[in-house]
């Protein structure tokens, strides 16, 4: 898996989930696990990574698809 950029950790208690968020737009959808892959040895530390901890990030998931809810009532307009 291709390396987009690198995360440095700033402060205590920045959790792994929130960085996903912030810096990918998801921690879903097998965000957290491409992080991991990435950084061997990241999940002994924690989900809490200590200040200075270099993060090797994906690339940012691009949406291809459209998902379509389906209405429970009504027509749809």
């Amino acid at each position: 898996m291709a390396v987009d950029r690198i995360y440095t950790v700033r402060r205590d208690g920045e959790r792994l989930d929130k960085i996903a968020r912030a810096e990918l737009g998801s921690e879903r959808g097998g965000t957290l696990e491409a992080i991991l892959d990435l950084n061997p040895g990241l999940a002994a530390l924690g989900d809490t990574p200590p200040p200075g901890t270099k993060i090797r990030l994906p690339p940012r998931p691009t949406s291809t698809s459209v998902t379509t809810v389906p209405r429970i009532w009504g027509e749809q307009e």
